[in-house]
């Protein structure tokens, strides 16, 4: 199972670095939301696929007795899917609020947008 989710990772991953290399923003994002399942899947995988006992200690002793899940990495992952949903709601709101003011989604058109005629100093101004 563990090497089907290897599998699994990579081609996410490969298709993560696809999407973020496009010109489209809203590719971009979906790529950013690949590569965060990707690594979510990583974390998961690594802490074992095995069917056991929940890490629960009953009364009385100091230990589970017997083989238990780990729960770290399911906290874990719980916790990056939260935080990657929130990332994915600012950045589409930030996508959806610069579709509105630059009419594109295109990268390379929203540098249109970017003033001319100052150059920052040390880039070949006339300062330097």
């Amino acid at each position: 199972m563990e090497a089907a989710l290897a599998v699994l990772v990579g081609i996410l991953v490969a298709t993560s670095v696809y999407l973020m290399l496009a010109r489209n923003v809203l590719k971009f994002l979906i790529g950013l939301v690949l590569l965060s399942n990707a690594a979510n899947l990583t974390i998961f995988t690594a802490g074992r696929l095995v069917r056991a006992a929940p890490p629960l200690i009953p009364e009385g002793l100091d230990g589970p007795a017997g083989v238990v899940a780990n729960a770290l990495p399911q906290a874990l992952v719980l916790t990056a899917i939260v935080i990657g949903f929130g990332l994915l709601a600012f950045a589409l709101v930030l996508v959806y609020r610069g579709y509105h003011v630059l009419g594109t989604l295109d990268s390379h058109a929203m540098r249109e947008a970017e003033p001319i005629g100052e150059t920052p100093k040390g880039e070949g101004g006339p300062e330097a």
